[in-house]
């Protein structure tokens, strides 16, 4: 392979919403293409329509638009190669599946799904699994025990059959895994699979052979659960006479949940709490299906950095990268072989890091849409100011309102009203209504401004921050966090701050009175 140009696919099925953990093995796809002077292709794998579902080709797509993960050709982005849809290539697989027939590598199969449903029956009574193997296919129904006349009669009175391949008795089948180095299976561990189904589409191992081989591909990268189809691959490509352009294969680690036990599912998302897609899948009646990262307020360049180091490292300490970087530093030899556990928090740990070195003009369009959701729509010098103030503060996008609420609408509650009951004496009101008089006097009301005037005032009455600060910041915005309270007050403005503070005093003095 190493004459070839690098040819790599992500080539996902149409069956519901894209997994993040599909997301991850299109960005490896996509890295190794780009740093190698590549092409990454985007095929749609949909010829089981029995679990084809609405809108999931579009999901798939949409996702891979949003992460930024672009393919070079595919559906949707053109090409030489296509189609690159398998189902508009259905016309080209059986010829395969026949030639893999004369060749006596594979065979007519007429057994009905009753007579595999009492074999699968009888097998399990004797606490067996059936597998249509190498010494069951000899009891069955097919061309291997049928005369040459018996399984013409029954091809030219319409009876339904599939190809099944022809897995040979107790052969040692070799290859060698870029992440897992040699890989060895006994022919005995595999059984007859389907090639060719009864509606004449061929089944994943047929038409991923086939379309690989035609499309160029030349290395495979994809998930670990593939890997023991690999075998019957690797007999495929003998077979079809196409051994001498066999892609090489690496398969990647599962995405393990996040305590480690077991692959990471669509129900633990739901489960836990966290997105386990890119964006959210709603189905065709309307129904929201899956929530993903985008909308949980998570920056698509933070999402790759994250899923980057789900089963890869670069052999150094650093953990930030953007897209360019990881390009330049993505090595296929680095992959691990265990599965990658996933660990939510330090997904949010790369989304703050990226919200935190952003400019703040960045961060008012981020900010933008997210208050204008709750009916606000602040211009943009405010806004950007906000931001300013909240940036510390950000783990998603949604932080903007979870955590600035209080600059746009009143406050209804105090998050710690045990110091209002400590700290709130019979003389605060008067001498808190004093400052604010002043700080309503201020022909410049902005923070550094109302710094200077509260300290004075503080100075002038022998008085502490801890006599005064803590109750404009629980009258002004409700909580003991956030910023501080002279930029608080300046986002407020005169009028707004002074009317807070006003309220804030009559629920101070029930508070005390109540305590």
């Amino acid at each position: 392979m190493s004459d070839q140009k690098v040819r790599v696919r992500f080539a996902p099925s149409p069956t519901g919403p894209l997994h993040i953990g599909g997301v991850r093995t299109a960005l490896y796809n996509y890295l190794f293409a780009k740093q190698q002077g590549g092409t990454f292709i985007l095929r749609i794998e949909d010829t089981d329509q029995t679990r084809f579902v609405e809108g999931a080709e579009e999901h798939i797509i949409e996702s891979l638009r949003w992460c930024g993960i672009l393919p070079t050709e595919g559906v949707s982005f053109g090409g030489d190669f296509g189609p690159y849809r398998q189902s508009e290539r259905k016309d080209m697989y059986g010829k395969y599946a026949q030639q893999l027939v004369d060749a006596g590598y594979a065979y007519y199969a007429f057994d009905t799904p009753e007579e595999l449903t009492s074999k699968r029956k009888e097998a399990e009574a004797n606490k067996l699994v059936f597998k249509y193997d190498v010494s069951s296919r000899k009891e069955m129904k097919n061309s291997l025990t049928l005369s040459q006349n018996e399984v013409k009669s029954l091809i030219d009175n319409g009876t339904p059959w599939v190809i099944r391949l022809r897995i040979p008795e107790n052969e040692i089948i070799k290859f060698t895994d870029g992440v897992r180095g040699e890989v060895t299976y006994n022919s005995k561990e595999l059984d007859d699979k389907v090639m060719l189904k009864t509606d004449g589409l061929p089944t994943y191992h047929l038409a991923n052979i086939v379309d690989d081989h035609y499309m160029q591909i030349s290395h495979v990268i994809r998930g670990e659960e593939w890997l023991p189809s690999t075998p019957t691959h690797i007999l495929l490509y003998r077979y079809l006479g196409w051994e001498d352009t066999r892609p090489a294969f690496y398969h990647l680690p599962l995405l393990l949940r996040p305590t480690g036990n077991g692959k990471l599912s669509k129900r633990d998302g739901a489960k836990f709490g966290f997105p386990v897609f890119a964006h959210n899948f709603v189905k065709a009646d309307g129904e929201l299906d899956a929530e993903g990262f985008k909308e949980y307020g998570f920056l698509p360049q933070a999402v790759i950095n994250f899923l980057s180091l789900l089963g890869w490292n670069p052999g150094t300490e650093q953990e930030m990268f953007s897209m360019d970087e990881l390009v330049k530093a993505f090595d296929l030899n680095r992959i691990n072989k265990s599965g990658a556990r996933y660990d939510y928090d330090k997904a949010q740990w790369f989304n703050q890091q990226y919200l935190m070195s952003s400019s703040d003009e960045t961060l008012a369009a981020l900010a933008k849409p997210v208050f204008a959701e709750h009916g606000h729509h602040p211009d943009d010098q405010r806004l950007t100011r906000i931001c300013q103030l909240l940036k510390e503060r950000l783990v998603t996008t949604k932080d903007f309102w979870n955590k600035g609420s209080y600059l746009f609408e009143p406050v209804t509650a105090f998050d710690n009203e045990k110091i209002v009951r400590k700290k709130w004496k019979p003389a605060s009101r008067s001498l808190l209504e004093q400052l604010m008089s002043q700080l309503i006097g201020l022909a410049d009301f902005e923070a550094s401004a109302i710094e200077t005037t509260i300290k004075a005032f503080m100075e002038e009455n022998g008085i502490g921050f801890g006599d005064v600060l803590p109750f404009l910041r629980l009258g002004l915005s409700g909580t003991m966090k956030g910023p501080s309270v002279f930029d608080i007050m300046e986002i407020l403005g005169k009028q707004e701050s002074n009317k807070r503070m006003t309220t804030a005093f009559d629920r101070f003095e029930a508070i005390s009175n109540n305590s």
